[in-house]
């Protein structure tokens, strides 16, 4: 439950509609209920801090979706000077991380770099859904518009925007933009040209992106950058000078030789010069990240839009690549994301970089999983009897059959739509005006699924007030099912110190993730029914039964024991992909061999196994080694 709302704007003068602040030009459907969203606000939940990494500081990683990250922001009074944001593009497409079993340690012990070379390819693997963008465009439109105007209330009245499009939805966007920051805050639209191999069967090939940039006032932040650029001279004399010579080019056709000056110009709206990351870059960037945009990009963005020692804000973070180019330029950052996956990435990444900040969870109720899909997806397989159904409306998850009601159609909210969180009298009456006429007129039954509910008693009534006396609404808390499924990771591990000098191990003598086990085991299944065991009979993945293969990286707290304080990592390993070790951002040539040492007293133990999930636990006093 919120603990309150945060207006989007400033409250209005005496008499003037809140309604007012919404100039809207671009209609459609599901725009009313938008608006109510709007005048009531955002909601502001608690935001807990879940560990600090280096110095006090003002930088910040947050877990939690725009809106809700917005509203902590704004109650504190926090103002940012620039935002870059890359949000989904409505493009209809999934967006996998490909999940790499890690060498066992075990094995390891009696192997040694030198005499074991390991390819890629020869690595068992398993893909794991991250995120899937999938929307029709005017949810889509909904969902941008809040977002763009809860950035917009965090932002300072020198500050500027960006937003990364592309084909699918920036024209659409464009307009919402206009109507949010208005049409004489529009600087540029910029085109990012990058060549990609694969060409269409029809049609012109898509070769770029595009990136819209506003601004709050005239008063902002700019600074003109130059870029080099090659001009072409015709030498009709003989060349002499070695320098020269190893410029020229070629010859024209009268037979001049031509040579290139280096020269630079004025940056203009069309960026040619930055490519997509291609496989080498992003290992040269040490990121694989879906879809990770170049430093390079980031990096104009930045300089041309801030100044040293002020606030970047990028609101749909992924890969980090906004705070790491930020931190490394000297700017300050805020990093935010619902994925875990990404909270995790830019954590790794700017901890390996040398940057300080903190790490925060927005309290929003929903943290079973790593990421709305899977969240979503686990959903609708612990709702009894949930199955897809033709007869009812995309507004309805699917049915249930009851011996009683017949076809029960099932809402579910959506938790990439953060207006559906949380059922309110206004959400309940969107789903009776809604999504009850286009049901079948057999229906006799609904139920309707909530995580969070804001005032249950009025919804009721709202139900009773809607004189439903032929259709049955039956609401249901999603909770006790979450709980029901929630199995921690288990270790069981060993602290000793050493006798003749103060180096405190921890042995992780085996681990156990009942979630990676699960998604292995999904994996392999979906294997074997697609394979041909003629041709190519597959292989499934084996997990050992210490299960050390399954973890991704072990640090240790060596400031405090209380089991909810904010993590600090006084040692920190991870394992590759290959099995070898980084240790406190070092990479090294070994293999792990199940320990991590410091030399001091470790008091928590947290590992994060190969998809993501972290579990914590709070250390005994270690033993005297034998």
């Amino acid at each position: 439950m919120p603990i309150k709302y945060i207006p989007f704007y400033p409250e209005p003068l005496a008499g003037q509609a809140i309604l007012n602040n919404f100039r809207r030009t671009l209609r459609y459907h599901g725009q009313d209920a938008l608006e109510r969203d709007l005048v009531r606000g955002m909601p502001l939940y608690e935001i807990k801090e879940r560990e600090t990494v280096g110095k006090k500081s003002e930088n910040r990683i947050i877990r939690g979706e725009c809106v809700s990250a917005c509203a902590a922001l704004r109650e504190k009074g926090q103002k940012v000077d620039l935002v870059y944001i890359d949000p989904p593009f409505a493009s209809g497409a999934d967006y996998a991380k490909k999940i790499y079993i890690r060498q066992n340690p075990k094995l390891a012990e009696t192997a040694s770099a030198a005499e074991q070379q390991i390819e890629s390819g020869d690595l068992q693997a398993f893909e794991e859904k991250m995120y899937g963008d999938v929307w029709d465009k005017e949810k889509y439109l909904n969902w941008m518009y809040e977002n763009l105007v809860a950035i917009k209330s965090v932002m300072s009245d020198t500050a500027s925007i960006y937003v990364h499009l592309d084909w699918h939805i920036g024209h659409y966007v464009k307009v919402l933009m206009d109507e949010i920051f208005g049409e004489d805050n529009f600087v540029n639209e910029i085109i990012w040209h990058y060549n990609k191999f694969a060409g269409k069967s029809s049609g012109f090939h898509s070769n770029h992106d595009t990136i819209l940039y506003y601004v709050m006032g005239e008063n902002h932040c700019f600074n003109k950058l130059r870029v080099p650029v090659k001009s072409a001279r015709k030498q009709t004399a003989r060349i002499w000078d070695p320098e020269q010579k190893k410029a020229i080019q070629k010859k024209d056709e009268e037979g001049n030789l031509i040579y290139y000056d280096q020269t630079d110009k004025a940056l203009d709206d069309t960026w040619i010069d930055i490519p997509l990351l291609n496989p080498m870059a992003k290992l040269r960037e040490e990121i694989d990240y879906a879809t990770q945009k170049p430093e390079a990009l980031l990096e104009r963005i930045i300089k041309a839009s801030s100044d040293e020692g002020m606030l970047v804000a990028d609101f749909f973070g992924g890969s980090g690549v906004t705070a790491a180019v930020a931190a490394r330029l000297g700017r300050h950052f805020i990093h935010v994301d619902i994925g875990e996956n990404s909270i995790e990435t830019a954590r790794d990444r700017l901890k390996k970089a040398g940057a300080s900040f903190s790490v925060w969870e927005v309290q929003d109720g929903v943290s079973l999983y790593r990421n709305p899909v899977q969240t979503m997806d686990k959903i609708k397989e612990l709702i009894p009897g949930l199955k897809n159904e033709d007869a009812v409306p995309e507004f309805w998850e699917g049915a249930i059959e009851d011996s009683r009601y017949g076809l029960v159609p099932v809402y579910v909210p959506n938790l990439m739509d953060s207006t559906t969180k949380l059922l309110t009298p206004d959400l309940m009456n969107r789903i009776l005006r809604e999504g009850l006429p286009d049901l079948p007129p057999s229906t006799k039954k609904v139920v309707v699924y909530y995580i969070d509910i804001e005032d249950e008693k009025a919804i009721r009534k709202l139900i009773d007030d809607e004189d439903m006396s032929l259709v049955k609404v039956e609401l249901r808390d999603l909770n006790p099912l979450l709980d029901d499924v929630v199995a921690l990771d288990e270790a069981d591990y060993q602290v000793t110190r050493g006798r003749e000098e103060l180096l405190y191990k921890v042995t992780i003598r085996s681990f156990t993730s009942d979630r990676v086990l699960q998604k292995i085991d999904a994996f392999n299944q979906k294997a074997f029914a697609q394979s041909d065991a003629k041709k190519k009979p597959y292989h499934p993945i084996v997990i050992s039964d210490a299960g050390l293969e399954t973890i991704e990286s072990v640090s240790l707290d060596c400031e405090t024991a209380e089991e909810s304080a904010p993590w600090h990592a006084s040692e920190e390993i991870r394992i590759d992909k290959l099995g070898y070790v980084e240790q406190n951002g070092v990479k090294t040539d070994h293999f792990w061999d199940g320990t991590i040492q410091s030399t001091t007293r470790p008091l928590r133990l947290k590992i994060r196994n190969i998809c993501g999930d972290e579990s914590i636990y709070v250390l005994d006093a270690p033993e005297e080694e034998a």
